[in-house]
């Protein structure tokens, strides 16, 4: 009887169809690490973005604030009593604009001590670059008169909206000129600020505020 030999031979690696699994399967692991990456680098980047907007509102209206309450009104002496605020719209939205005599302490004191030190103005214009979009303008010039008046900087272009209302003791109203109140009344009592801007995907970004004038107690 013939005997018959069977030879198993083992087969070493990995078949087509199994390499093709593989190369698939690690293709979608590849993938949905990618999108996870991209994903928290968006957020970062929109956290980021969004924290400088909500840092440069808190900054305006710091620095706005400041130049509202030093406002001045002097009793005792003759003073520069400028507070123009214009209800300004574009487009349907508040743009309003604010000029302002101030003594406010980080500026340079006058020469007397009494006299207005910096008239400063805020305006709004389109932003030329994005549709919607408006650049807030300041400006400032010496209240004594003297040297030339520096071009405007651009404090924000990414604003929506600026609101100011002042109160004058009894109610609130969105104009005031200073020019037409009388001698000692000239100033509010206080004045609400209420701006906007874009935030990192166009979403408007609230911030708000209400400011004392201290020289206005002494018209009351």
């Amino acid at each position: 009887m013939r005997r018959r030999r069977f030879c198993h031979r083992s087969h070493a690696g990995f078949t087509l169809i199994e390499l093709m699994l593989a190369v698939a399967i690690l293709g979608i692991i590849v993938t949905m690490m990618a999108e996870a990456f991209h994903a928290v680098a968006q957020s970062k980047l929109h956290a980021e973005s969004r924290l400088t907007t909500e840092r440069s509102g808190r900054a305006i209206l710091w620095q706005m604030s400041n130049e509202i309450r030093g406002a001045v009104q002097t009793p005792l002496a003759p003073s520069r009593v400028i507070v123009m605020g214009s209800a300004r719209y574009q487009g349907g939205l508040p743009m309003n604009t604010l000029t302002v005599s101030t003594l406010d302490p980080g500026h340079r004191r006058s020469v007397d001590g009494y006299g207005a030190e910096e008239i400063v103005t805020y305006n709004a214009v389109p932003n030329p670059t994005h549709r919607g979009w408006f650049m807030l303008e300041r400006s400032q010039y010496s209240g004594l008169g003297t040297g030339s008046n520096p071009m405007p900087i651009v404090v924000a272009d990414n604003m929506l909206g600026l609101k100011l209302r002042y109160f004058d003791g009894q109610q609130w109203g969105d104009v005031w000129n200073s020019e037409n109140m009388s001698l000692g009344r000239q100033l509010p009592v206080a004045v609400s600020i209420e701006l906007s801007l874009a935030g990192p995907k166009g979403e408007p970004l609230a911030f708000s505020t209400q400011v004392t004038l201290p020289m206005s107690i002494t018209q009351w």
